[in-house]
């Protein structure tokens, strides 16, 4: 085989490679029209089934959440239920230089920031920062994508985030692209709500809209 027939191959695998990447993702993608049991997490009028935890300010408009830091702590946006397995997909845009994420198995002290356990689907702004990655609030960075899929995040633009969690298995993709697919084998938690970050220091300023989750918990069984 010539040097040329094997660029050419490696090319068109290549192109093949990036053809099938939305298939494989279709599944997770506009989830809301492609499965009954896809649920919308946010209404796109208010905050109803949501709390805000700490001081930050937010506020709904035009079907986006709009999330600000004013203060120099971290500021959360959390469900009010609690979730154990789950599929969720949301779509974000970074305003500001703060970074942000999403908490899953998410515990407060209270009603203040106090993380006492979870983890964060990192988001940031910046191309090589990790956006899709897993950071635990205790243990810091657990995984991070691969460099070269981390050149898919569309920088202060809309970005569609799906987060898959069973069991201990946790995946993520963006824009269609999985950036990691790691089982953690001692969690701190395995049951919390979900928690949308703002940035401490008032560099926090982030858009959060189409939110949908699939839980996964088993119905309960009722008596005939």
């Amino acid at each position: 085989m010539t040097r040329n027939q094997r660029v050419t191959l490696v090319s068109v695998g290549s192109l093949m490679l990036f053809a099938l990447l939305p298939l494989l993702s279709a599944q997770y993608q506009r989830a809301n029209t492609l499965d009954p049991t896809w649920e919308p997490l946010f209404n796109g009028f208010d905050l109803t089934g949501w709390r805000q935890v700490g001081n930050e300010k937010w506020l709904v408009k035009n079907k986006v959440i709009y999330g600000k830091g004013i203060t120099k702590e971290y500021g959360y946006l959390a469900t009010r239920k609690a979730y154990t397995n789950f599929h969720l997909s949301l779509r974000f845009r970074c305003d500001a230089s703060g970074n942000s994420g999403v908490y899953i198995h998410t515990q407060f002290v209270g009603d203040t920031p106090k993380i006492v356990a979870g983890r964060q689907i990192e988001i940031d702004p910046k191309i090589g920062n990790h956006t899709g990655g897993l950071y635990s609030s205790t243990k810091g960075w657990l995984v991070w994508p691969n460099p070269a899929a981390e050149t898919i995040l569309r920088p202060y633009e809309w970005n569609q985030l799906i987060i898959l969690v069973e069991g201990n298995r946790h995946r993520s993709y963006l824009n269609g692209v999985a950036m990691i697919d790691f089982t953690y084998p001692t969690p701190n938690s395995t049951e919390g709500v979900i928690a949308l970050q703002l940035h401490s220091g008032g560099e926090g300023k982030m858009r959060f809209k189409d939110i949908y989750i699939r839980d996964l918990r088993p119905p309960r069984q009722t008596s005939e």
